[in-house]
């Protein structure tokens, strides 16, 4: 049983589930915007606002934590330096999750994951 399991497990393994979030999460703060399914939408906002939350800090603590997490270090400067200014105002709700369609290969539900500005 997964009785108070915060995350998801997306079937797939630890190291590809943190590996596929982590570029997910990186490609959102590069286009603006992505299509994904419903499921990985939401894992993706989860850990998108907390990339945002401390990006909002600006330290050199919370600087070092994003760069761990994110793939490409042109996307922290972009995050710390563009997108977290931007969201200086809000506490919260950071993303947006909008469903778009039904893949046609396996009917899954998909949803576009966008950032607020």
């Amino acid at each position: 049983m997964r009785h108070k399991k915060a995350d998801k497990r997306l079937g797939r393994n630890d190291d590809h589930r943190r590996s596929m979030l982590r570029n997910l999460t990186t490609a959102l703060f590069t286009h603006g915007a992505i299509e994904t399914t419903q499921t990985r939408a939401k894992e993706v906002s989860r850990t998108a606002s907390r990339m945002i939350t401390r990006a909002k800090k600006g330290d050199l603590h919370s600087r070092r934590l994003v760069a761990a997490y994110l793939t490409s270090d042109d996307v922290v400067k972009k995050l710390f330096d563009v997108i977290a200014p931007s969201l200086s105002g809000r506490s919260g709700g950071y993303t947006r999750i909008v469903r778009t369609r039904v893949r046609k290969g396996d009917a899954a539900p998909m949803a576009q994951v966008e950032l607020l500005q």
